[in-house]
């Protein structure tokens, strides 16, 4: 093929790969001719990716002189071969995988849009003309019988391990990178983002050299990474040109092993952030690495220990053997492999969580928490888009349980933003207190008369429904009351109480009933 019709083929991938950008971008905007599919699956899919997402014509820096353009046409390029692999590629690869995904999407939104429109015409309309009665601050539920039937309703009992919560990029950060020098055996990241901005290229540089050492993992979501490296932390100094491809980056003069997770119909994700070192310490929660979590959003992480991070490695294990070229086979033999027990058996009662094809646990358990709360329940959280939850609460706030939400002032997404301005409206009329925090707030939290639910989850229909996700939950006293002391206390002090409706235009309400369908 000679270099005119190579540069036509790109042209014409870039202009089909455009339409996957502008849906890339709705969905994803806040976190930050195709390859033939027959060569494909004798080659390392990886490779394929990076080589055409930097070295292809479209990238050429001797033809677009402008960094910013040459970073546009490095995701267009990078955007054609995503879609490659999760409309051609990797149904051959993740057959299973992807059939699971598909039903699972298909039967939790003909469910959901039913459940919504019963919400939306008969039982919050039922609720508007009772009377709204006083807080009255019960006993609380019983925690231990909670437990008990947590573990029907979410189908296994809890582990045991130790939490540490670490607030915010100024204790999350310098914690994580010590974990790294201190590494004797392993590093596995599993992780939405990899940003490559300056930050996240200091990450980078460190894991490298760390590598020579330890074995290092990384899996990247394709879909998340590929819109949030388009997009710039407002401090990022000027002067910053980082890496067209992160994944290339890392693996470039390093043993440093990647893999991206591709996206099954260009839709479904995997949300989950766990980071976990010699097989022994776990971190858990919000966080992508990327500039924004370190200097500039209000987030939370949980250093973990304990069996808890048996589990915590089995799922990373798995989900690294899925994510390579021979997808559900890998996956079936590492399941085969089971559980290995390699982190002691210190600490008190932990349980994981998940959102999964046909299983939504974190959902589930938090419904059911609201249901069972007698005295108090705070949630904080950036997106808050599920009419149940919000059904739920309000339920909750008319037995006379005190309920509190905060919000973010200074969102980063606009249709989810524009999904909260109408839930605050809601939450208003039926007495539910809630708090703008002052900046933006990446934090996913909550906590029901002392039974604490913590981890990567939006309120929202790709959190509760569809992306891959992970909370860890426990109802231990002193582990509640810290995360009470250190997040919630701290950040109710810090927030504006909203007291009277904010303006909602008809755009939004629209946008509000969009996000309820898809996001």
């Amino acid at each position: 093929m000679n270099s005119t019709n190579r540069n036509k083929t790109f042209a014409q991938a870039a202009l089909k790969s455009a339409a996957c950008l502008v849906l890339l971008n709705t969905v994803l905007s806040g976190c930050a001719s195709s390859p033939d599919a027959r060569q494909a699956s004798f080659v390392d899919e990886l490779e394929i990716y990076e080589e055409v997402a930097v070295q292809g014509p479209l990238a050429d820096p001797r033809r677009i002189r402008s960094r910013k353009r040459v970073r546009k046409a490095a995701g267009a390029s990078q955007a054609a071969v995503l879609y490659a692999r999760s409309i051609y590629i990797d149904p051959i690869n993740r057959p299973v995988s992807n059939a699971a995904s598909l039903a699972s999407f298909v039967l939790k939104s003909t469910t959901g849009f039913f459940r919504r429109l019963s919400l939306d015409t008969i039982q919050l309309p039922s609720l508007e003309n009772t009377a709204i009665p006083d807080v009255v601050h019960g006993d609380g539920m019983d925690l231990e019988q909670w437990e008990k039937d947590l573990d029907k309703i979410v189908g296994h009992r809890s582990s045991t391990g130790k939490i540490d919560f670490l607030v915010d990029g100024e204790q999350y950060f310098p914690r994580l990178l010590e974990s790294f020098r201190d590494a004797e055996e392993s590093i596995n990241i599993r992780t939405y983002i990899f940003d490559n901005d300056d930050f996240a290229v200091e990450v980078a540089d460190i894991l490298k050299e760390k590598s020579k050492d330890v074995k290092v993992r990384i899996q990247i979501d394709a879909l998340g990474n590929l819109v949030a490296m388009q997009a710039d932390a407002k401090s990022l100094p000027a002067s910053h040109n980082g890496p067209l491809s992160i994944s290339r980056y890392l693996r470039k003069d390093s043993k440093v092993k990647v893999r991206n997770r591709a996206n099954p119909f260009l839709y479904m994700g995997d949300h989950t952030k766990t980071t976990i070192i010699d097989k022994k310490i776990a971190f858990v929660g919000g966080m992508n690495i990327g500039r924004e979590y370190r200097y500039d959003w209000h987030d939370l992480m949980m250093e973990v220990s304990g069996p808890i991070v048996d589990q915590l490695q089995y799922d990373s294990d798995k989900a690294w053997a899925r994510a390579s070229v021979f997808g559900d086979a890998a996956n079936f033999l590492r399941i085969l492999g089971g559980k290995k027990k390699r982190a002691g058996d210190a600490g008190y009662p932990v349980r994981t969580l998940y959102t999964r094809n046909f299983d939504s646990q974190i959902h589930r358990a938090q419904l059911a928490a609201i249901r069972r709360a007698q005295s108090y329940i705070l949630i904080e959280n950036s997106y808050f888009a599920d009419d149940l939850i919000t059904y739920e609460l309000i339920k909750a706030r008319r037995r006379g349980v005190d309920v509190r939400v905060i919000l973010t002032a200074d969102g980063n997404h606009g249709t989810l933003n524009a999904s909260n301005q109408v839930a605050i409206n809601t939450l208003l009329d039926h007495g539910i207190r809630v708090f703008a925090y002052p900046r933006m707030s990446h934090v996913k939290a909550a906590v029901f008369d002392g039974w604490a639910c913590v981890g990567s989850a939006n309120y929202d229909k790709l959190s509760l429904e569809v992306n891959k996700e992970l909370n860890l939950a426990t109802s231990h006293k002193e582990t509640v009351d810290r995360l009470l002391d250190e997040l919630f206390i701290p950040d109710l002090e810090m927030s504006r109480e909203i007291t009277e409706h904010v303006d909602v235009s008809v755009a939004q309400l629209l946008t509000e009933k969009l996000v309820d369908e898809l996001l």
